[in-house]
């Protein structure tokens, strides 16, 4: 068996989007020159023996660098620093996952208009928006759009329900409309012990005829559906799991919180 190639190396990567250019290592030094004199400060110079040893792999370029081979090969500081291992289009997932104590806002970045993440941009016509259903299962077409901070988020790989308009069973913690994203990996009741009904584990359910978002437990063999004290719904049982499987624990959720008119009275009846 023939042994796999080796993938090429930052500099060497460099090096291969420099030829497919066109470009000499002089036509680097020279256009490096003036964008160092544009900018009056020579660290953005390189000259053609840095460009070798750079693709050599003797030393990575320094960020002035990186900026004079963004701006003569075209290319996003991302794909070019990426290249070294450093993965700049997913800072929005990393953000998220790390966290820092004081609410804030995210300052934009250029380079982010160039990074995409794939969207729904088109529904089946069989789509109904009065019912809640998984998210992969209702779209026809996914298109790429840049989205900045929601980067982290992969909809066609992850698991995502939609809650349907008629759908007022856990309001209004979770409003219709809302987008939920689920953990497969979680079908399993959790046994945990919660103080407030935001701690209280949520599950994405399958139902005969549809699908329901609520807090769960089971009893006797039956799955209890448990609605919001304040939607007005009834406790529903089903048969488990032979009338209802559980899709996996609700884990985030995308929702409006203000806009639209709150139902007068008892909330609409519940839905699946």
């Amino acid at each position: 068996m023939d042994a796999r190639k080796p993938s090429p190396s930052p500099g060497e990567r460099l090096r291969a989007l420099r030829e497919s250019l066109g470009l000499s290592t002089r036509d680097v030094e020279e256009k490096s020159r003036k964008i160092a004199e544009e900018r009056h400060n020579q660290e953005y110079h390189i000259s053609h023996s840095w460009v070798t040893d750079i693709e050599n792999g003797k030393f990575p370029p320094t960020i002035f660098k990186f900026h004079t081979f963004k701006v003569i090969y075209n290319r996003s500081l991302s794909e070019l620093i990426s290249y070294y291992g450093v993965p700049i289009g997913e800072q929005g997932r990393s953000h998220t996952s790390i966290g820092v104590p004081k609410t804030h806002l995210l300052k934009s970045t250029s380079d982010l208009e160039t990074e995409t993440v794939a969207v729904p941009a088109q529904l089946k016509p069989e789509f109904q928006l009065e019912k809640t259903n998984l998210l992969a299962r209702v779209v026809e077409k996914w298109d790429q759009i840049p989205v900045g901070f929601l980067q982290h988020l992969d909809l066609r790989k992850s698991v995502y329900g939609y809650i349907g308009l008629e759908d007022y069973t856990l309001y209004p913690l979770i409003r219709p409309g809302s987008l939920v994203q689920i953990d497969p990996a979680q079908r399993k009741l959790s046994g945990e012990k919660w103080r407030t009904e935001y701690d209280r584990p949520i599950y994405f359910v399958e139902l005969r005829d549809g699908y329901v978002c609520s807090w769960c437990q089971v009893d006797r063999g039956q799955l209890i559906v448990i609605p919001h004290p304040h939607s007005h719904q009834d406790v529903r049982r089903f048969d488990f799991p032979s009338q209802a499987e559980i899709v996996g624990r609700v884990t985030g959720v995308a929702m409006q919180i203000a806009g639209e008119k709150e139902p007068e009275g008892a909330v609409r009846g519940g839905q699946a």
